[in-house]
């Protein structure tokens, strides 16, 4: 068999980082991890083949080479979606897919020939014994969540690691909390689960021995400490020990909830370990509004104060806001602006609320006759789902005044100074100006120093930064670069 795995082109957003990877001369963020780790489910006598079309455009000659040709993507990945599948039917290709995308809206797309839905751990065997039987069905799918035990190593090495900023692994799926507009829980479950500490260490092993890699690593997990007690008590020591007997070649970023400013001890286990930053879902700092999507572990605590301690801790804050829920009031938007200033939240992704399909949020709004459409997966593009309470106009004005008022230069470049009088910088791992930093401050200089309109602000910044916190430069240039993209995505940037 020849298999070409295709990943679907990422539009422009906020996480596609388009404009600030020129400053690095790298193609994309992050790689498809999902296809990769499914590469790895097939035979190995079959020839695989993988095209990201982030990286790179889908060849006539690739698809003809092809027996069949497999696809994985997200919501935000549809247009893409619809050009491969169309391509590979031109040329009479069959075509297997899964991810979140099919998942969910699989009956959207009849000339698909094989569906293999939810996790591909369990229905991926299926598929591949009816095929070998010459039997195969159309559609596999499981209510049943999978053991990560079983999950292969990915095939890093289809990769070109060279046109990527990150590398990433996945340690668990799962979350213990349930958010009504999140459908990480109706994909993944409740219960969280892991692989094991022996298999993380191996696939550490494989980025640094094989594929040579040295940098940045993503941990793409939704909430890395839903299973704090296996995360502190085994995985991270491991880890620990792994890096210092490979003199730290990664620096890890993940994703956790913000019950992770309570635990002391497990920040300065993370940090210890070459964990750098984090993502978290604050997504309000209006109680009632917390309440009315069940964000739990955000409810009852001082954010602002967990913030600014896990930035103390020695671990920079990224985090995801969301305004147009049914209690918002025109009162959130100025609520929003300061809590974002004040907590030197650099990379703050603000989106209006919507509605994933099957989430709790969505029954409900269906039930309500609130739906207007599907969700397009792109927390940037203005867009909603649902009839909101609050008069849209009114609620479409006042997100863009959270985008004007945060991502324009002068309070973007003092929310970053106020990160960098915040934060502590303790972790191990890569912090000294590297040859490829250095050609991304050359550039920066260039283009945000020079041509910007905005370069009043600039220099102000990196001034200030040189007599006050040198020893963050690295960071204040990866910010300068930063707010170039955000000022680009929310469409403020002024060249």
């Amino acid at each position: 068999m020849n298999i070409l795995l295709v990943y679907p082109k990422c539009p422009d957003s906020f996480w596609s980082f388009t404009h600030a990877l020129k400053f690095i001369s790298k193609k994309a963020a992050v790689p498809p991890l999902g296809l990769i780790t499914v590469s790895a489910m097939l035979p190995d006598a079959w020839s695989k083949k993988l095209v990201d079309l982030n990286i790179s455009t889908l060849r006539t000659s690739d698809v003809q080479w092809a027996d069949y040709v497999f696809i994985s993507a997200m919501y935000i990945q549809k247009e893409s979606v619809n050009r491969v599948i169309s391509e590979s039917k031109k040329w009479n290709k069959k075509v297997v897919v899964g991810g979140p995308l099919f998942t969910q809206e699989y009956p959207n797309y009849p000339d698909v020939d094989h569906f293999i839905l939810n996790e591909a751990e369990i229905t991926m065997p299926l598929f591949l014994a009816d095929l070998n039987a010459g039997q195969p069905k159309r559609i596999y799918s499981t209510k049943e969540f999978a053991d990560l035990s079983q999950t292969p190593v990915p095939d890093f090495h289809l990769l070109s690691a060279k046109d990527y900023a990150f590398m990433n692994i996945q340690v668990t799926r799962g979350c213990p909390f349930n958010c009504n507009f999140c459908e990480i829980t109706q994909l993944l479950g409740h219960k969280v689960r892991m692989k094991s500490t022996a298999q993380i260490i191996n696939e550490l092993d494989v980025l640094y021995h094989k594929i040579k890699w040295r940098g940045p690593v993503s941990i793409v997990d939704d909430n890395f400490i839903g299973n704090k007690k296996e995360i502190k008590y085994n995985l991270l020591p491991a880890m620990k020990e792994w890096m210092m007997v490979h003199k730290y070649p990664f620096t890890f970023n993940i994703e956790s909830s913000i019950n992770l400013a309570d635990d002391d001890e497990l920040m300065s286990l993370l940090v210890e370990t070459g964990f750098s930053s984090t993502f978290i879902g604050i997504e309000t700092p209006e109680e009632k509004s917390l309440s009315y999507c069940n964000k739990v572990q955000n409810l009852n605590r001082d954010l602002l104060d967990s913030v600014k301690k896990i930035q103390q801790a020695g671990i920079q804050v990224s985090a995801g806001f969301i305004v147009g829920f049914d209690s918002d009031t025109p009162t959130v938007f100025q609520r929003q602006i300061d809590f974002i200033q004040q907590s030197g939240i650099v990379s703050a992704m603000v989106g209006l609320l919507n509605a994933p399909k099957n989430t709790k949020l969505y029954h409900q709004l269906k039930e309500e006759n609130r739906l207007t459409t599907e969700a397009t997966g792109n927390n940037t593009d203005s867009s909603m789902n649902f009839i909101p309470k609050m008069d849209y106009n009114e609620l479409l004005e006042g997100y863009k005044k959270i985008i004007q008022s945060i991502y324009s230069e002068k309070p973007y470049y003092k929310r970053a100074r106020q990160l960098l009088l915040n934060y502590n910088r303790l972790s191990k791992g890569q912090s000294t100006m590297r040859f490829s930093l250095l050609l991304a401050f050359i550039k920066s200089v260039y283009v945000l120093g020079l041509v910007n309109k905005g370069r009043t602000e600039y220099w102000k910044f990196i001034i200030w930064t040189l007599f006050k916190k040198p020893k963050l430069m690295v960071d204040a240039v990866t910010f300068t670069v930063y707010g170039y993209h955000f000022r680009a995505v929310y469409g403020l940037r002024n060249l």
